[in-house]
């Protein structure tokens, strides 16, 4: 992340387009994330995008380099929403929760999005606030920095990777979430535990969890496993 690229600030059209709006960086994203939405990431194009704002296409490029220079701005827009408002409260655990399941739930709300949005570096100023709280949470709780930097890793990769799967499954059609519904509830829980006994014994197990995402279970996996780093550092 280069620091010009973290400080840039809102550029704005002069003139009103079509509509009577006046272009911006905020308002170029809000509208890209309300086209994926409704019609998908296949609808980050300029000239969609030109058409929803009433500007020609060529306009964006005042305020955007391309679009993926434009997919970065969104990537950076939903971690942003994500760390809206959010203050530590002095626990650790209690804030990498919260940090965590606010990542996960921002994303989620915008599956679409998540799909371009969840492997990217972005370089911007939302990430670089939320990668500084992070590392903060961590640094204050007495992780050394190499500790602190590894468990930040994890912390988000594990997150965000969670957030991809989960976004790209509730972005499917409904006869296909539909689909993969049945094939737990009756393909495999019917299997014969002449051929599959495991999966015939954990069936209604099965499809109880399966209905779920797993990413808060996953999340306090991690969280015990940094306090028993952490535990491990204080005695030492």
């Amino acid at each position: 992340m280069t620091e010009g690229r973290v400080a840039a600030g809102p550029r704005r059209r002069r003139r009103p387009t079509k509509q009577g709006v006046v272009l911006s960086e905020e308002l170029i994203v809000e509208t890209a994330l309300r086209l994926m939405r409704e019609h998908g990431a296949g609808a980050l194009t300029a000239r969609r995008l030109g058409a929803a704002l009433g500007a020609d296409p060529s306009a964006l490029y005042r305020y955007f380099r391309g679009t993926d220079d434009l997919a970065l701005a969104v990537a950076d827009e939903l971690i942003g929403r994500s760390f809206a408002g959010w203050r530590p409260a002095g626990d650790w655990r209690a804030d990498l929760r919260d940090l965590g399941r606010r990542m996960y739930e921002g994303y989620l709300a915008h599956p679409q999005a998540a799909a371009l949005a969840t492997y990217r570096v972005t370089g911007r100023r939302h990430e670089a606030r939320a990668i500084e709280a992070i590392l903060g949470v961590l640094l204050g709780a007495g992780f050394p920095g190499r500790e602190a930097v590894r468990f930040y890793h994890l912390f988000v990769d594990q997150a965000l990777s969670h957030a991809a799967m989960d976004a790209a499954s509730a972005a499917l059609p409904r006869e296909a979430r539909e689909a993969e519904r049945r094939v737990w509830e009756e393909t495999y829980s019917g299997l014969p535990a002449a051929t599959h006994p495991n999966m015939a014994a954990m069936a209604g197990l099965l499809r109880a969890e399966m209905r779920n995402s797993c990413y808060p279970h996953a999340l306090e996996v991690f969280l015990d496993a940094a306090a028993a780093c952490l535990a491990g550092v204080r005695r030492g």
